[in-house]
């Protein structure tokens, strides 16, 4: 760090290679570059739990009207945005998010994030994609019915 402290260096070590950064940079670019780099991996989750919300939603929203309709909510955002091929806002922000911090000083995901990412952006077919969400439609229909009809015997 120089005298005016804005100069940020940063020695790795990996096996016998050693890394050295050396970017002319303030302290608060640092943590800005470090807090987008957070928020994003914080939104690579939120889009994994969501789409684990639209699989599983039916086995919560059975017992609870609130997240029932939000769940159906979900499912016919999830088939609207599939028809008009569109992006999920998720995966927007996403890369919004990403491009907010140097991906080249910092190692692009963790552990987790990497392999979320793998199931959130699995490379699949858009016929197929839409073709499932039917599909998941058509289950969470047919087991909110079936919840339906139990629940008016009782």
């Amino acid at each position: 760090m120089d005298r005016g402290g804005n100069v940020f260096h940063h020695i790795t070590s990996r096996g016998n290679q050693k890394i050295f950064w050396d970017k002319v940079t303030s302290r608060h670019e640092v943590i800005n570059e470090m807090l987008y780099k957070i928020f994003t991996d914080f939104v690579v989750l939120t889009h994994f739990l969501w789409i684990l919300f639209l699989f599983l939603g039916a086995f919560l929203g059975g017992k609870n009207r609130v997240l029932k309709i939000f769940h159906l909510l979900g499912l016919s955002f999830a088939l609207f945005i599939q028809i008009f091929d569109w992006y999920c806002p998720l995966t927007h922000l996403e890369g919004w998010l990403r491009s907010k911090h140097d991906p080249g000083l910092f190692y692009t995901g963790s552990f987790i994030i990497h392999y979320v990412e793998r199931i959130v952006y699995i490379e699949l077919s858009r016929h197929f994609i839409l073709a499932f969400t039917f599909f998941l439609i058509g289950f969470n229909t047919l087991f909110y019915l079936k919840k339906g009809e139990i629940h008016n015997q009782c």
